[in-house]
């Protein structure tokens, strides 16, 4: 399942198309990787409860708005990751980027980029991050684990497929997030399976 020489070939020779509309943000992250045991893992963050940020408490890779400070969307997402997590991120590690995408309620664009970090590597969370956890790839692609859920969201309730990660979280993947794996997954011909899809 998804060797790291199998994504560094993919990825070395994928551009992805730019996004030709115009949006009111635009964020970046960066979705970590690791090999251990033989498997392909990759880090998810919980992100503190808050009221006026709206992806509270949900499961999702570091990162954030692009400032004005930043040289570009890459430069944000490492810039972010350091911040958020403590992990310090360079051209050493990088892996490529993945496809850009569109909020589906917020007018956000996403850019994300792809990192292999060692096994070894120290975190330090800063208070808009509350937990962090390591998932294998195909641990995300376990049917039973793909699910359609409601959730209240944005003043009603909206169904969502969504990942079911109780060993790690009360909150399961979905959104953004799920979203980003599964456009990264798709680039190997492999998506996420959830009921509709069966």
């Amino acid at each position: 399942m998804l060797d790291i020489e199998e994504i560094k070939d993919k990825l070395a020779g994928f551009q992805p198309q730019p996004l030709k509309q115009e949006f009111d943000r635009h964020a970046a992250v960066t979705m970590l990787l690791r090999i251990k045991d033989q498997r392909t893992e990759v880090l998810l963050i919980r992100r503190a409860e808050h009221d006026q940020d709206p992806w509270s408490g949900d499961l999702g890779f570091p990162g954030g708005r692009i400032e004005d400070q930043d040289s570009n969307p890459r430069a944000a997402a490492e810039r972010e990751t350091w911040e958020e997590i403590g992990c310090q991120l360079n051209e050493k590690n990088y892996l490529g980027q993945s496809t850009e995408l569109t909020g589906a309620y917020l007018s956000v664009h996403i850019s994300c980029y792809i990192y292999q970090i060692d096994n070894d590597t120290q975190f330090k969370l800063n208070g808009e991050v509350v937990d962090l956890f390591w998932v294998p790839l195909q641990t995300l692609l376990d049917p039973l684990r793909n699910q359609q859920l409601t959730f209240f969201y944005r003043g009603k309730d909206r169904c969502h497929p969504a990942i079911k990660l109780d060993e790690w979280s009360e909150r399961p993947l979905w959104g953004i997030t799920y979203r980003l794996l599964d456009n990264f997954l798709n680039l190997f011909d492999i998506s996420f399976t959830y009921p509709e899809r069966r």
